[in-house]
């Protein structure tokens, strides 16, 4: 049994008989070569390769380092074992025979894992052991080392797939790399027309208001040298009257208010118009740069969508979410507490509490139109859930009604605006960190209307009204 327990140790695991010409792999694991050679030669074409042992990996095909000790060891257990082990694996089944009792190998003892004859398995020292015949121990040994290539050839398959979808991602990360680096070129290329477009307008903005401003201060100081030169008259003339010595003489004269120019303290109103045209000036470019400022801190419009639970019933919502129309029909909807009931409005159904975004809108035929930003809070029904008559919501509103003139109204307070409208889309252009709300008619160059600044405490949501016609988001959609 001692012979049997070291003939297991000397056992290779892949044909599971003695070692010959026993190989050592880096992990430690032993195995003749011809066993491990058919083992690797089947990874080959998957160019992973792994111990048929413990599965430890290798980068290329190990190196294949012969094992002295375990050359000994089998050498001398051979030496060591009964005369009726047989030594000559290549013989013939009919001449591979028993040396003890010359009688044919035709059974396997499976506890000691030799080929015997039938008088060893009854008398010999495998007497009582497991035995299968050599036919049948012959098929499970093909039946095991089967299994044992099924698994390797299933690793190897996992292992191409896996090379597969490896090189489908690294071709997919060069084409979106190649995207990208398209997408920025064509984007700074943008940037840079931008730039130019925008100092040209600056630089022209600037000369017609220097033209404007040292035409009206020449027309200033022309005036003031006259009314200067008046005064200097009138002094003259005071000081003679105050030489006179004649009482007679002096109160004959016209009275002395009369020599004076009812008009003169007007001259100091002349003299601001300089400062006047220059804060203007400073207004107009602000509003120039500003607008572009939009275009280069946002390139691309937020993505938002309508939520149709929140449209009121008079208010159709289209598929793709992007547009609402007036309806004179009510559209029966089911009731929900966050649907708007008492003013035709919608909301987005995203909210922003950070960064920078901004959304276009087109205005078609619409009587009465209100656009802007609430906190989901806003109420729903009652005065309070008209855009800007409370303290959650901002608003731009206008339309045929008004004769297209542009007003603003937040917490009940509305402002009439200069602007009258010329183009049928309005930018809406977020700063949640700043604190800005501002509008924008998008007419060339894009015109600033207003903007609001706020200390926002909660997510903002786009938000409509529109009495007659409708109002589409422009850009993606993002459902």
């Amino acid at each position: 049994m001692a012979s049997a327990g070291l003939e297991k140790e000397l056992e290779c695991s892949i044909c599971l008989t003695l070692y010959k010409d026993p190989v050592t792999l880096r992990c430690g694991h032993n195995f003749c070569r011809d066993c491990i050679d058919q083992v690797l030669n089947t990874q080959d074409e998957s160019g992973a390769y792994s111990c048929p042992e413990c599965r430890e990996e290798f980068q290329e095909r190990p190196v294949l380092e012969k094992n002295m000790t375990l050359c000994n060891e089998v050498e001398n257990f051979h030496s060591k074992e009964p005369e009726h082990v047989l030594t000559d694996p290549t013989a013939s089944l009919e001449t591979r025979r028993c040396s003890l009792h010359k009688k044919i190998l035709e059974y396997y003892c499976i506890d000691d894992a030799i080929c015997i004859c039938e008088s060893c398995g009854l008398t010999g020292e495998h007497m009582g052991h497991n035995l299968d015949s050599l036919d049948e121990a012959f098929e499970k040994k093909k039946e095991k080392l089967k299994n044992l290539l099924q698994k390797l050839i299933s690793n190897r398959n996992k292992s191409e797939r896996s090379v597969r979808n490896l090189e489908e991602q690294r071709r997919k990360a060069q084409d979106k790399a190649s995207s990208e680096t398209e997408r920025v070129t064509a984007l700074f290329v943008d940037i840079r027309r931008l730039v130019d477009d925008l100092e040209k307008k600056v630089l022209s903005e600037i000369s017609i208001q220097g033209e404007q401003i040292l035409h009206s201060l020449s027309d200033v100081i022309q005036n003031l040298e006259i009314k200067k030169d008046e005064l200097s008259k009138k002094m003259r003339d005071i000081e003679e009257l105050c030489n006179m010595t004649d009482p007679l003489t002096l109160l004959q004269k016209p009275d002395t208010g009369d020599l004076c120019d009812p008009e003169e303290n007007k001259g100091g109103h002349d003299g601001d118009r300089g400062a006047e045209l220059i804060s203007h000036i400073s207004h107009t470019l602000s509003a120039m740069i500003r607008a572009v400022n939009v275009t280069f801190y946002v390139q691309e419009p937020g993505v938002i969508v309508l939520d149709v639970k929140t449209a009121h019933n008079n208010l159709l919502v289209s598929e793709d979410l992007k547009t609402v129309t007036w309806s004179e029909t009510n559209q029966n909807n089911p009731e929900m507490a966050g649907r708007f009931q008492g003013h035709p409005q919608v909301m987005s159904r995203r909210g922003f509490s950070s960064g920078r975004h901004y959304w276009d809108v087109v205005i078609s035929r619409s009587k009465w139109w209100r656009v802007g930003m609430c906190y989901p809070s806003i109420d729903r029904k009652g005065p309070q859930s008209f855009i800007g008559s409370n303290n959650k919501s901002w608003g731009l509103y206008g339309g045929m009604f008004f004769g297209n003139q542009y007003s603003v109204t937040h917490d009940h307070s509305e402002m009439l605006l200069d602007h009258y409208g010329s183009s049928d889309r309005v930018r809406i252009y977020l700063d949640y960190e700043a604190g800005q709300l501002s509008f924008y008619e998008l007419c060339d160059p894009i015109r600033h209307i207003h903007t609001f600044t706020a200390a926002f405490s909660e997510p903002l949501h786009v938000v409509f009204y529109v009495c007659e016609g409708s109002i589409k988001l422009l850009g993606r959609s993002n459902k």
